[in-house]
């Protein structure tokens, strides 16, 4: 079990300056967003690095779904600033792009793909010390709800039109500082996609392949993969987060103005970060990165940016409810409590019955959350399916953690059947 500290509470960004002080940074680099860059947070962090007499520099062009063509960007400003430490102002597309930023710092000769999980890249150990990285999570505008101290980092690989990413406990941030007060920024619809990104976290990460029954074992520690499957800490983490889910999505969705809500669910992230950041996810996520990395007409609401994007919270978990249903039979009892956590009557149910209760109480939140309906609605058809298959089969790092082995043909059906929901 590996995490980041963190630290929650209300004003906790005035803290910032102080933190980097204590590591002993004279120069440092803050990267954020362009929506985050005219909010209140981010100047709430400048304040604090101003007031404790921090030199910094300002990275403001982080990509929404980062590729590896911002990814490029970013390493290049770092490399230019010989900064020594860094702190990321927004959420997962910003957290990820600092972590990568400070990993080709920190590795100047090293080539792109060196760092990149195979079989897409070459998945090159690293063996070396980062600087030090301090999240300031700020529940960025245009990027799921998702605390990201974990040791993974997600991008859009162009050439492939599909997500991958670098996975190692080495970029995990060093500290991830939790500010409740930033959650009233955060649009209804943004809030939705977010709170779906948590709860399929949840649900993935207590479902996934055991981690005793992964193998082989790896011939030295520093290989033992960052997902390693479901677990008993991890059970606890994403057990938890299931009934903050279940008790919350829905008020902050409908109500930005209830901090409470709000509040419950930005910590909820932060613990689904620890469970899925140890166990992992699988088959929502390994599908989900051809369906965002293949965005072809699909405008999403609430967000204010150029490009076409399917969000990554709803390309998760708009395949959940036929996923689910694909998985229940290796761990039925799990997504029987699964079921009953988040509002399903399983007094009469049984076991076979327990990925379509799962999947029709998915659905049911869905519906009541105005998700789109299904993929169709997202501007694929049947024909895209190939093509969505050819994008999942390469995410070896989180579809092997699946608890029931997938076939191209599973794949297909999968997909056939998400492209209506309801």
């Amino acid at each position: 079990m590996a995490c980041s500290s963190i630290r929650y509470g209300k004003g906790v960004t005035q803290e910032v300056g102080m933190d980097v002080q204590n590591v002993g940074a004279r120069r440092v680099c803050v990267m954020t967003d362009k929506n985050l860059a005219r909010l209140p947070p981010l100047r709430n962090v400048l304040d604090s690095l101003t007031r404790h007499a921090v030199k910094f520099d300002l990275f403001d062009d982080v990509r929404v779904e980062p590729t590896d063509g911002s990814l490029k960007k970013a390493i290049a400003f770092a490399r230019r600033g010989a900064f020594d430490a860094y702190v990321a102002v927004g959420g997962g597309s910003v957290i990820d792009t600092c972590k990568v930023a400070n990993l080709y710092t920190s590795s100047p000769d090293a080539d792109f793909m060196d760092y990149v999980n195979a079989p897409i890249g070459k998945g090159k150990p690293i063996n070396f010390s980062l600087k030090p990285l301090i999240a300031q999570y700020v529940l960025e505008i245009t990027n799921p709800l998702t605390c990201e101290t974990t040791g993974v980092a997600v991008f859009d690989h162009e050439p492939l039109k599909a997500k991958t990413g670098i996975a190692s406990r080495a970029i995990r941030p060093t500290l991830g500082l939790i500010d409740p007060l930033h959650t009233s920024y955060l649009p209804e619809r943004v809030c939705a996609n977010s709170g779906f990104d948590v709860l399929c976290h949840c649900l993935e990460s207590y479902t996934a392949l055991p981690f005793d029954q992964r193998e082989p074992c790896p011939t030295n520690p520093l290989y033992r993969p960052v997902y390693q499957g479901s677990n008993p800490i991890s059970d606890v983490w994403s057990r938890h987060t299931l009934h903050i889910v279940a008790k919350y999505l829905k008020r902050a969705v409908q109500n930005r103005d209830d901090l409470e809500a709000r509040s419950l669910m930005h910590l909820g992230s932060t613990f689904a970060g620890i469970g899925f950041g140890n166990a992992g996810v699988h088959l929502c996520h390994g599908m989900s990165y051809p369906i965002s990395g293949m965005a072809k007409t699909y405008k999403a609401k609430g967000y204010n940016i150029d490009h076409n994007l399917v969000p990554h919270g709803l390309s998760v978990v708009v395949t959940s409810p036929a996923v689910f249903t694909f998985t229940a039979s290796m761990c039925p009892e799990r997504h029987l409590e699964a079921a009953e956590i988040l509002g399903a009557d399983i007094r009469q149910a049984c076991r076979a019955d327990a990925g379509r209760i799962l999947a029709d109480v998915l659905r049911q939140m869905l519906f009541d959350l105005g998700v789109d309906d299904g993929l169709s609605a997202l501007g694929y058809s049947c024909d895209d399916i190939p093509e969505l298959v050819r994008g999942t089969l390469p995410q070896e790092r989180v579809t092997k953690l699946s608890p029931r082995a997938q076939t191209e043909e599973d794949l297909s059906l999968l997909f056939e059947e998400s492209m209506k929901l309801y």
